[in-house]
This record gives structure tokens, sequence and C-alpha cells, in this order.
């Protein structure tokens, strides 16, 4: 029977996806035969697909840097009538199906080299662009430096789930949904609280850092 256009695309997000998940639980040494073996399929029709495993992880790249950036979006969505930041509880919902995803982003940051440096910088720019539709839509406070806070927030949230795989390394890396679970519940109460109350009682310490730039800057003029 041969194959039409649509079967071709659906096969072909399905070894994306199992790529994905495979690159999660195993890192980028994951061969293409370990991920053909878990789609159930020949190396040969990966790389029908993919022409080469590099071209493999950046179109794995592209779909997780896509979903992420719906995922932001949704959580910052306020439409009439809905609870205020809905979106994030329901992101919390699913957490099982956001696994594979979050785990994939980890991987990239553990392997290095140019693919996370990319990968880093276009979570920086959708980051930014989120933030600023927060703006817009009254879910976020300005910023003084609207680039530098999108940088500085992907820095530590990326920076923070870093640092917790190694304070608390996974039993099983295939069990995406529980590595980030484990890790919601570690973090989402003083993430939230800082998010939303911040930490120091008044903007003294954020006048001085302002005047310190101000006047650090003229002097270097």
């Amino acid at each position: 029977m041969r194959l039409t256009d649509a079967d071709d695309r659906t096969t072909r997000a399905r070894l994306r996806d199992t790529a994905i998940a495979v690159f999660a639980r195993d890192g980028f040494s994951a061969t293409v035969r370990t991920i053909a073996e878990e789609a159930c399929v020949s190396p040969g029709l990966v790389i029908h697909h993919f022409g080469s495993k590099q071209n493999l992880r950046a179109e794995c790249d592209a779909h997780v840097l896509q979903r992420t950036r719906e995922v932001n979006e949704a959580s910052l969505e306020r439409t009439p009538g809905a609870q205020p930041f809905g979106g994030i509880v329901a992101k919390m919902d699913s957490i099982d199906e956001d696994g594979p995803r979050i785990v994939y982003l980890i991987r990239s940051l553990q392997a290095g080299g140019e693919m996370a440096r990319e990968l880093l910088e276009r979570l920086a720019e959708d980051a930014e662009t989120t933030f600023r539709r927060g703006v817009e839509g009254g879910t976020i406070r300005p910023s003084i430096d609207e680039t530098a806070r999108a940088r500085y927030m992907v820095a530590q949230s990326m920076g923070a789930l870093l640092v917790d795989v190694v304070m608390n390394p996974p039993d099983d890396w295939s069990d995406a949904g529980t590595i980030l679970s484990s890790y919601v519940d570690r973090v989402v109460v003083p993430a939230t609280e800082v998010a939303v109350h911040g930490v120091m009682a008044d903007e003294t310490l954020l006048d001085a850092v302002l005047d310190y730039r101000e006047a650090h800057h003229d002097h270097g003029a």
C-alpha cells in the first residue's frame, strides 16, 4: 500500500516525538538505531525523513521551542471571565505531557555546545516576546529593561532546572513526568512567591543599583 503525503507527515512527526523522548531519556549520545527501535521502524526510515541525526535533533529543537512558546503564551492569556493565569494552573495538570519537553531542554543544556547556545538564544527571544505581550495584556509588570529581564529569567529558570537535577539526580531518566512533577513540588511555591511579591520590602536596593549603573556608565563614557 502506497503511503500518502499525510501519512508521511504523520510518520515524520511520530519519529520526531519519539526522538525527543529518547534524547530526554538517554541524552544526545542516543543513536538513530535506538530511536528507530523505540519507534518500531528501521533506521533507514529515520534517515529517509531527516537525512542525519544532526538534522533530526535540529527539528526536535525547533519543535520543543515552538511548544515552549505556545505553552508560555497560553499561561499568560487573560480572557473575559477566565481565571487569571488559569493557563499556568492548567499547565501544572499536564506535567506528564510536558515532561519530555522540559527534560529535553535540560539535556540540551547539559550537552552544551553551539546548539545549546542557539537554543538559549531563541528561548530568550521567545521569553522577551511573551513578557511584552504579558505587559500589554496587563498580566506582567513593565520592566526597566525588557530584554535583560527576559534573558535573566531564562537563565534563572533553566539554571534552576540544571541545579535541581544535580541536587536531586533522577532514578529513572525515562520517567520525565516524575522528574518534572518532583521539581515542581520543590519550587512552585517559592518561585511563585518571588514572582508575585519579590523579596525586598521596598525599592531602596533597586534605586542604589540604578544610581551605581548610571554613575559607572557616565564614568566609562
